[in-house]
């Protein structure tokens, strides 16, 4: 279903890039939008040692990118997962404000409060309550170049749960810049020298299996071979013809493991095959991963294999990949296969042998980022009782046209029973500003599809979708503030099927950027 969202996507833009090719209707070349802000920014890990209310020490490992707001205040979106203990696949995702100050040349004092949702491997003992997470942090940190590095005191806190502590742990960032057209910019052609938003080249949708190895065990030691059908999507950067890093997630949507969840660093590298089109290489991927009954043990996964890319003429991309994943400390081991469709997101600049940029212009296109608060209604839980669950999360959307959106969306239960009850969706979405007296609102529909599980949600095999009508609000100068609210259906889509009504209340910020 999600890939069927993703052709129709690609159709959509080809459509549109065809048609913009144009010069303006006087024959004259357009003019050109040129980039509006320029803002610091950074990509952040941490370290979080944490001991449970058993004794036992697990840790917590932290990524967050982080937008400054102006010289002291920065904001972004985060992800924590279990990296140490026999924890794997406790994930929450949210939102991380942090404010700085300078203390000399080299050295900055910050102070950090994130706020997400979110949970894992529960008992009678340890229990993450409805999946609300805070974690205030207080860093001093020394700088070297664009990275800095410094000590962390931290406290974790599971509010509705009995998962708290105090920590001293360690922070590692890198210095980067965000950068990007006015959302009022979009549809008009625009230029770049460098690469607009949050940096990355394309956003790919992916559906695959795994197939465990024989010997594979889930964590109550009884044997696990059966098949696993997965979903999930993932963001690349280009660092030169054919080598990429990027970032990825995914999770269980068939096969009895709803609830696992992967998130990986990945790196690669292709090259030509016959046709400048088709490519041939291989990739390396690092990250954490656990769930569904799946023992990852401390949650280290490392997968590795070939990978074949075709680069259609139409701007998207089609990729196969294959390979073994394994777990570093617990009993999972797993050929895999997938098939993924690309979408371009921006344009990175050209050069020739000289340093000269010979990048044409692209057409400016609006990302918004939101936090999103969604609440279901009734929702059946694998106990049989009925209760409502309100989530936490992240949502993305990128313009295709001017009317059609593609969306990705990921959280986790924050409020409520389920704690634990993860999901990541993606989808289309149609879009219109109806009233010419009130242009600043606007209008819109859409439908995702995906994978969800965990907090004894009953979602058979983990295969989600949800479609939702919704109006928003544009705020500020160049409307880079956005206000959304939303009301849809939920359903899981294998199984004993459910369904419950929908309301989302969102707040974001929008940016423009290039297609290629």
């Amino acid at each position: 279903m999600s890939t069927t969202f993703a052709w129709i996507g690609a159709g959509a833009l080809l459509a549109f890039n065809a048609a913009a090719q144009t010069t303006q209707p006087n024959g004259e070349a357009p003019v050109l939008a040129r980039i509006s802000e320029t803002r610091p920014a950074a990509i952040e890990a941490n370290w979080t040692p944490l001991r449970l209310p058993t004794g036992k020490r697990i840790a917590l490992l932290g990524g967050s990118y982080l937008m400054a707001v102006d010289e002291d205040w920065g904001f972004g979106p985060s992800v924590y997962g279990a990296a140490k203990g026999n924890y794997g696949g406790v994930f929450t995702v949210g939102l991380t404000a942090q404010r700085r100050w300078r203390l000399g040349q080299n050295t900055h004092l910050a102070a950090s409060l994130y706020a997400g949702a979110g949970g894992g491997l529960s008992s009678s003992e340890v229990r993450f309550g409805g999946g609300l997470m805070l974690r205030p942090e207080l860093s001093l940190r020394t700088e070297a170049g664009g990275w800095y590095s410094g000590v962390a005191l931290s406290h974790v806190s599971f509010p509705s749960g009995n998962v708290k502590g105090s920590s001293i742990g360690f922070v590692l960032g890198r210095a980067a810049s965000f950068s990007s057209f006015a959302p009022t910019d979009a549809g008009r052609f625009g230029r770049s020298t460098q690469r607009t938003g949050l940096g990355f080249d394309e956003i790919t949708v992916q559906g695959g299996i795994y197939k465990p190895r024989a010997g594979t065990r889930n964590r109550s030691g009884v044997s696990s071979t059966a098949r696993m059908g997965k979903a999930g999507a993932d963001l690349r950067h280009y660092i030169a013809e054919g080598s990429w890093w990027g970032v990825e997630a995914s999770g269980a949507a068939q096969g009895g493991a709803d609830g696992y969840m992967e998130v990986l660093a990945n790196a690669g590298q292709d090259w030509a095959i016959g046709h400048p089109s088709l490519r041939l290489g291989g990739q390396l991927a690092v990250g954490l991963g656990g769930g569904g009954n799946i023992d990852t043990g401390s949650g280290w996964l490392l997968r590795a294999g070939p990978s074949l890319r075709w680069q259609t003429p139409w701007g998207p991309s089609v990729r196969l990949d294959a390979g073994l994943a394994r777990a570093t400390a617990g009993n999972f081991k797993s050929g895999f296969v997938r098939l993924g469709l690309s979408l371009p997101l921006d344009r990175p600049p050209s050069f020739n042998a000289w340093g000269m940029e010979e990048s044409k212009p692209g057409v400016v296109r609006t990302q918004q980022l939101f936090t999103s608060v969604q609440h279901l209604g009734k929702v059946r839980f694998k106990d049989g009782r009925q209760e409502s669950i309100t989530h936490l999360g992240l949502m993305m959307t990128r313009e295709l046209t001017p009317h059609v959106y593609g969306i990705g969306q990921a959280g986790s239960a924050a409020w409520g029973s389920a704690g634990a009850y993860s999901y990541g969706l993606v989808g289309l979405g149609v879009q219109a500003r109806p009233w010419a007296a009130q242009p600043r609102w606007s209008v819109g529909a859409e439908l995702m599809a995906g994978a969800a599980g965990g907090g004894g949600v009953a979602v058979a095999g983990g295969a989600v979708a949800q479609g939702e009508a919704w109006t928003q609000l544009n705020l500020g100068q160049e409307e880079r503030l956005r206000l959304r609210v939303g009301l849809g259906q939920w359903r899981s889509l294998r199984g004993d099927k459910q369904s419950t009504s929908l309301l989302n209340v969102s707040i974001g910020y929008a940016f423009g950027s290039l297609t290629r």
